[in-house]
């Protein structure tokens, strides 16, 4: 029987792109280890639609 792991996948949302009304959206997925991160991450990734890094967060 296989363990169950404390790493889950989670999506990171671009928060510039959200409130800037422009259309499309800028998602990625990582994971992330639950026990020793249990807030919600950032982290500064590449938007193409805005052509720029910017700040992702957590959702869900």
């Amino acid at each position: 029987m296989a363990k169950k792991g404390n790493r889950i996948q989670v999506i990171l949302e671009c928060t510039e792109h959200k409130t800037s009304g422009m259309p499309g959206m800028s998602r990625y997925i990582t994971t992330k280890n639950r026990k020793n991160t249990t807030e919600r991450i950032e982290l500064k990734k590449y938007n193409p639609v805005m052509k720029k890094m910017t700040v992702h967060k957590e959702i869900k």
